[in-house]
C-alpha cells in the first residue's frame, strides 16, 4: 500500500490547551471531499479533549463517506487508543 501524505501534523501536546487552536484546522469549513491524513508521530501527550477532537474529525469524515487516517501514531497515542478500545475505531497506518 502506498504511504499517504499527511494533510496536517498533530502537535506533541494533544490536550485541552491545544484543542481550541487545532479545531479549525481539523474541522475545515464545508463538506469533507476526500480522506484526511493526520501525522500523529509527534504526539507525546493526549487527554480527553484531544481524543474528542479526533473523534469529531473522524465522525465528520465518515459522515461524508471518507476516512480519517492517523499516520505513524506515536507510542503514547497508540497506548491511549488501545486502553480505551479506540484503536479499532481509527484507521492507523504505521
Amino acid at each position: 500500500m502506498e504511504q499517504a501524505t499527511a494533510d496536517q501534523v498533530l502537535p506533541a501536546e494533544l490536550t485541552i490547551y491545544e484543542a481550541a487552536a487545532l479545531k479549525p484546522g481539523l474541522l475545515a469549513p464545508g463538506p469533507v471531499r476526500r480522506d484526511r491524513v493526520l501525522d500523529a508521530s509527534a504526539v507525546e501527550r493526549v487527554d480527553l479533549a484531544g481524543l474528542q477532537l479526533l473523534l469529531l474529525a473522524q465522525r465528520e469524515c465518515v459522515a461524508a463517506g471518507h476516512a480519517l487516517l492517523l499516520k505513524n501514531p506515536s507510542a503514547a497515542l497508540s497506548e491511549v487508543l488501545a486502553l480505551l478500545g479506540l484503536d479499532a475505531f481509527f484507521t492507523l497506518e504505521s
